[in-house]
């Protein structure tokens, strides 16, 4: 296994990631040409897009967006692996690849947000409740279920906050950081 610059794939690399980037997030982007134009929207000198390799066949792909706040943040979009390669650690490992070059780039907060509009009745235990109402109590109660914020706690991360209803009545987008200094 090997991590590469995205910017050094062959075309048939760059639809391998796109056609994990639909499996994976249908909601975001439901076709091969939806994520063939997100991947072309990302794949700009200001940005990090890094793919991961196995014997040169795509098993998963992220990227790290140019960054704001006058250098100091950055962000985690989109971070993919295949479903078959998924609990190995390999997002881990892509991941950290990231956060070191927020680093030595002088990042000091790297976050991703994370929509909770996967399925229907959602993943977390901030989906389909009011999130005006209370919103300490159910942060500090929050049940990540089967929703990607269980992986980013894993590896640090933490809830940074939450945009209620950003993707429908019930349906959050939640914030999560790390620092990394």
């Amino acid at each position: 296994m090997k991590i590469i610059n995205m910017s050094q794939a062959t075309l048939t690399q760059t639809k391998q990631a796109a056609q994990i980037l639909t499996d994976n997030l249908p909601n975001g982007w439901p076709t091969l040409k939806d994520a063939m134009a997100e991947i072309k929207e990302r794949l700009i000198p200001e940005n990090v897009m890094l793919l991961v390799l196995e014997n040169e066949r795509v098993i998963g792909w992220g990227g790290l967006l140019k960054p704001t706040y006058d250098g100091n943040v950055f962000e985690l979009h989109s971070l993919v692996i295949h479903s078959h390669y998924q609990k190995q650690g390999i997002g881990q490992r892509l991941v950290q690849k990231l956060e070191d070059e927020a680093r030595k780039q002088g990042g000091l907060t790297i976050f991703v947000g994370a929509d909770d509009d996967e399925k229907e009745e959602g993943e977390t235990s901030l989906s389909h409740v009011d999130l005006y109402e209370d919103l300490p109590h159910k942060l500090n109660n929050f049940e990540p279920g089967t929703h990607q914020a269980g992986f980013y706690f894993k590896i640090g991360y933490k809830i940074i906050g939450v945009m209620p209803d950003a993707n429908g009545i019930g349906k959050p987008d939640i914030f999560l950081g790390k620092k990394l200094y």
